[in-house]
């Protein structure tokens, strides 16, 4: 296949930054772009405009991010100004804007890349100018760039119900337990230590990717109201240490300590059926189940209300954001009847079933897209 230079196949214009004082957010000028920030999957978001723009990108120019992180494209929806962060590429006749976007997507961490090799992360002109697009005539680029759009529109369709998904458990919550704030049910309120609630820290020990010994949770295994597999480390602990700190089916693991504190308190049911460790930036519950349903208990932590709970005993030292076991067990916690709580979890249950269909419908649609961009632009033929 004919490899042509992009500055052959495309005219490029390197953003500049105008005067601040041009700024504005009331749509007075053309909408400003500054950078990846304000990339959607497609098209940018407007959050500024501009009255005195330097340099200027057409509608259905390819916009590329050239300071960090490079790569990032979006095409423009309107004519626009674009600030230094990004470049404007706009297809000659013999281009098709689609097929070029993709292109520049299945190269971006080859651009990325080259974008280290600077002091700051950035490329410029003749970076872009040099790169070596594979160029079919025209009917067979815009061939590819349909399958390819095609992929990408069901990959993003995926992704965006996996996204709705996300706001069911909380309205269901919402609707069978009220907002805990107000608490309009008039549910009796106790702390987590008041309901007998038992706390443990987890191991120190050494932990390594090396399948010795037994796995073990950290914090990048707990995610909201999930628990990850992957990059799992394992130790190894003698049997009767071991033993106490094995984690039981509905137990409630939470993130103690992180940078962001947003992250501290995050929590997850553990219910698996292998045997699992946990490590000592985490902290283990154990719930009087005659009344606390785990899952319940883990949805009400993960709502507004319960993360409003929870931050008076959240503390920052030096940038470090921790709660304590005493912080956890202060918590205090709506106790609806046992029998609706179960009847909560259930609901949970089943949703996680579909849930779990939804991510693997995305996984299989971010492959099928990610084989098809590989087959178009490592010279295989694209069906």
């Amino acid at each position: 296949m004919n490899l042509a230079p992009l500055v052959d196949v495309a005219d490029i214009f390197m953003g500049q930054s105008p005067p601040g004082s041009t700024y504005n957010s009331d749509g007075k000028g053309l909408p400003f772009f500054q950078g990846k920030t304000d990339f959607g999957d497609i098209y940018p978001t407007v959050r500024m405009y501009c009255t005195e723009p330097k340099r200027i990108a057409e509608v259905n120019d390819i916009l590329i991010s050239v300071r960090a992180p490079v790569g990032p494209t979006n095409l423009a929806p309107i004519k626009s100004a674009i600030g230094r962060g990004l470049a404007a590429i706009r297809c000659k006749e013999n281009t098709d804007v689609k097929y070029l976007l993709y292109f520049l997507r299945y190269n971006e961490p080859r651009l990325a890349q080259l974008g280290k090799g600077s002091t700051f992360e950035a490329i410029g002109r003749d970076e872009l100018e040099d790169m070596r697009v594979p160029l079919p005539p025209l009917p067979e680029q815009q061939r590819i760039a349909a399958i390819l759009d095609r992929a990408d529109r069901l990959r993003r369709t995926r992704r965006y119900a996996a996204q709705l998904s996300e706001t069911f458990l909380q309205a269901v919550f919402v609707r069978m337990f009220g907002d805990a704030r107000t608490n309009p049910m008039g549910w009796d309120v106790e702390t987590l230590e008041d309901l007998e609630t038992k706390f443990d820290y987890g191991t120190s020990a050494k932990c390594t990717s090396e399948q010795r010994g037994l796995p073990v949770l950290r914090i990048p295994n707990i995610l909201h109201s999930d628990i990850d597999l992957n990059d799992l480390k394992y130790a190894e602990l003698p049997d009767k240490e071991a033993r106490k700190l094995l984690l039981a089916k509905g137990e409630l693991i939470f993130v103690r300590t992180n940078g962001n504190p947003d992250y501290v308190g995050r929590c997850a049911v553990f219910n698996l059926d292998a045997k699992y460790l946990f490590a000592s930036y985490l902290i283990r519950a154990k719930l009087d189940t005659s009344k606390l349903v785990p899952l319940f208990v883990q949805a009400h932590l993960t709502s507004r209300a319960g993360r409003k709970a929870m931050s008076p005993f959240i503390r920052t030292t030096a940038g470090q954001s921790n709660i304590g076991t005493e912080g956890l067990g202060q918590i205090p916690v709506p106790l609806p009847p046992l029998a609706l709580q179960e009847k909560f979890a259930r609901i949970v249950q089943q949703f996680e079933r579909l849930r779990a269909q939804q991510r693997e419908a995305e996984r299989q649609a971010e492959h099928l897209f990610q084989t098809l961009l590989h087959r178009a632009f490592s010279g295989e033929r694209v069906r």
